[in-house]
C-alpha cells in the first residue's frame, strides 16, 4: 500500500552549494549530510510538509548518479513512494509485468529502499521507500 510521496529527489554536482537556495533563499531547515557508499552518493534531506526535497551527489564519476549528471545536468532524478512493505510492493508489481531494478529491497539512507525501471513510469525512475 502506496502511503504517499516520501521525497524528490534532485542530482546536484555539490550538496553544499545546492543548499544555499534551499536553506538561504526558501528558508527551508536541511537535515544533516550522509553518505551512502552503497548507493555511491552524498545526501541530504529537507523536511517540506509530510515529505522531504533530497539532494543527491555522486561520490564518483562512475556511479549512477554520475552518469545521470554527466548525460543529464543537475535535475529531477527520482519520485519516491513511501510503502509500508517494500518487497511485498515489489513483489505485486512484478506480478504485473512492471519492470524492476530491484526485485527486492535493499538499504536506503532511512530504511528499505528499491526501484522500478525509468521504462515503466514513461521515463521517470520511482523509488518505494520503508522506513525502519
Amino acid at each position: 500500500m502506496f502511503k504517499g510521496v516520501d521525497h524528490v529527489a534532485i542530482a546536484v554536482n555539490n550538496i553544499e552549494e545546492s543548499l544555499k537556495f534551499y536553506s538561504e533563499v526558501l528558508g527551508l531547515d536541511p537535515g544533516p549530510v550522509e553518505t551512502s557508499a552503497e548507493q555511491g552518493v552524498r545526501a541530504v534531506h529537507i523536511p517540506v510538509g509530510q515529505g522531504s526535497i533530497e539532494l543527491i551527489e555522486p561520490l564518483s564519476s562512475d556511479s549512477g548518479v554520475g552518469r545521470f549528471l554527466e548525460r543529464r545536468g543537475e535535475g529531477l532524478h527520482h519520485i519516491c513512494l513511501g510503502v509500508e512493505d517494500v518487497d511485498k510492493e515489489l513483489g505485486n508489481l512484478a506480478a504485473k509485468g512492471v519492470q524492476l531494478l530491484d526485485k527486492k529491497g535493499r538499504p536506503g539512507l532511512r530504511g528499505k529502499v528499491g526501484f522500478l525501471h525509468p521504462g515503466a513510469a514513461r521515463g521517470v525512475l520511482i523509488e518505494l521507500s520503508q522506513e525502519e
